[in-house]
């Protein structure tokens, strides 16, 4: 397994703008920036079905067949759940050599709208279970194949797809470049916020795709823990519980007998206050007026079928102040076969300091913990809000004009999100004034989704031959 290279390409303290933009472009000795149009899997690749069977023996067995299921109803919602294949595959790709903190996820529908701690809308990335740190390339190729998987599902030709994956990449390519030029404080203090967004819809879109994101907006505002609270509780014996909904959402109460509940939930009690002595100490407080009244287990995403997921209810002033947390399981990414485990000993950790570093602003709770679990084995888990305006884009509503523009914001959002960590002088300097890595995407992009419809049906076929279990749920 090929782990980090001994030769990447870092900022050095002190080195001058020039300095560090020599460094980039000397890089393209190493790898050209054509080169990157090619994806050729060797005879030696790896069963993509065995990746996907290694990571299902460490999940909870009776969920993994609804993730087969979801993994099989498109090629799209196949490769969401598909990143540690892709990591494989990227593994023996051309490199740079040159580091930024990776989302290790980036497919297009892990970019959407966020509330910032000041209550202001931000469009930003929001899944971090694989981040860590690597070639900015991997991050980049994972979002340009996502779009062309997307346009193939909504009938766009080829030159259309080619079109959005060349404006995508062009998006990240020339916010770098700005960013290069910027004072490291102003890099740290950019994000996309709704004003911003408004001003590129009324730039790129029509009408009706002005409207739709206006709705979406609007949306994503009404997404707190109260609507969570009316859509996912109800009142028993006097008491407000967590309503069942199996096996999607499970009362802790369904899960276990009486007597190993207990000792659950005490153990989940002191989770929560563990968990808040890694948030700081303002928001410390505010936990702590909050009392835990009951917990579920969850079934969350496409990937992350069959992870362990705990939401928490918790009560504040009274029976209408309500907190959901979610305590998601944190196993090591699917990066760190390829690249080396990273610096931290707790998953949870690495996710959520990958997340601060990457994200344009985080979570007020967002924070991590190691919690002893039902079958008494000790885990990782990084806790968040469960619902905080989120919104996300519904790809098959998009037209290749909206496809276009939300590629253009999600390379803008990557670019910001690698400056605040990877040498952007260097990787602007790489990247230059020209097209060549723009249009090295277009056919990489395009030969990595025939790859992933291939490996979707192998799943399917697999499935239908009973060699695989899957089990076909309603998504909510």
């Amino acid at each position: 397994m090929a782990q980090e290279s001994t030769t990447a390409i870092r900022a050095v303290p002190g080195a001058t703008p020039e300095e560090r933009a020599a460094l980039g472009r000397a890089a393209r000795r190493r790898a050209p920036r054509s080169s990157h149009a090619e994806f050729r899997p060797g005879k030696n690749r790896p069963d993509p079905l065995k990746i996907l069977q290694a990571q299902s023996a460490t999940r909870v067995p009776e969920l993994v067949p609804i993730r087969y299921a979801r993994m099989t109803e498109s090629p799209f919602r196949f490769y969401r759940g598909a990143a540690a294949i892709m990591a494989s595959d990227l593994a023996g790709s051309p490199d740079s050599g040159i580091r930024a903190q990776l989302c290790g996820d980036a497919h297009l529908l892990n970019f959407r709208l966020l509330a910032s701690p000041e209550r202001q809308l931000l469009f930003d990335i929001n899944d971090f279970d694989e981040t860590l740190p690597g070639p900015w390339e991997w991050d980049v190729k994972r979002l340009a194949a996502s779009l062309v998987i997307a346009g193939r599902a909504n009938d766009f030709d080829d030159g259309v797809r080619a079109g959005i994956v060349r404006a995508t990449v062009r998006a990240y390519r020339e916010s770098m470049r700005r960013f290069a030029g910027m004072r490291n404080l102003d890099v740290w203090y950019s994000r996309m916020d709704a004003d911003r967004l408004r001003t590129l819809a009324t730039e790129h879109l029509r009408k009706r795709g002005r409207k739709a994101l206006d709705r979406s907006m609007a949306k994503a505002r009404t997404r707190d823990s109260l609507q969570v609270f009316d859509k996912l509780t109800r009142v028993i014996d006097g008491e407000v519980r967590i309503a069942p909904d199996p096996p999607l959402l499970v009362p802790i109460d369904e899960l276990l007998p009486e007597i190993e509940r207990a000792a659950l939930e005490q153990e989940f009690h002191g989770m929560i206050e563990r968990y808040g002595r890694t948030l700081a100490s303002d928001r410390r407080t505010l936990l702590a007026d909050y009392r835990l009244v009951d917990v579920a287990r969850k079934v969350v995403g496409v990937g992350s079928v069959g992870t362990r997921c705990w939401i928490f209810l918790l009560l504040g002033r009274d029976g209408r102040d309500p907190l959901f947390l979610q305590a998601k399981e944190a196993d090591q990414s699917v990066l760190a076969a390829h690249l080396g485990a990273g610096e931290y000993d707790n998953q949870g950790e690495r996710v959520v300091s990958g997340q601060r570093l990457m994200q344009a602003a985080s979570d007020i709770f967002l924070g991590w913990e190691r919690a002893l679990g039902i079958d008494g084995k000790r885990r990782d888990f990084y806790v968040r809000q469960l619902r905080d305006w989120k919104g996300i884009v519904v790809a098959e509503d998009l037209l290749p004009a909206g496809m276009k523009a939300f590629g253009e914001i999600c390379g803008f959002t990557l670019a910001r999100a690698h400056a605040r960590s990877g040498d952007r002088i260097a990787i602007a300097a790489y990247l230059g004034n020209g097209d060549a890595f723009d249009r090295a995407l277009v056919p990489f992009a395009e030969a990595y989704a025939d790859r992933n419809e291939r490996d979707h049906r192998a799943l399917v076929d697999a499935v239908r031959a009973g060699r695989l279990p899957a089990q076909e749920l309603p998504e909510h």
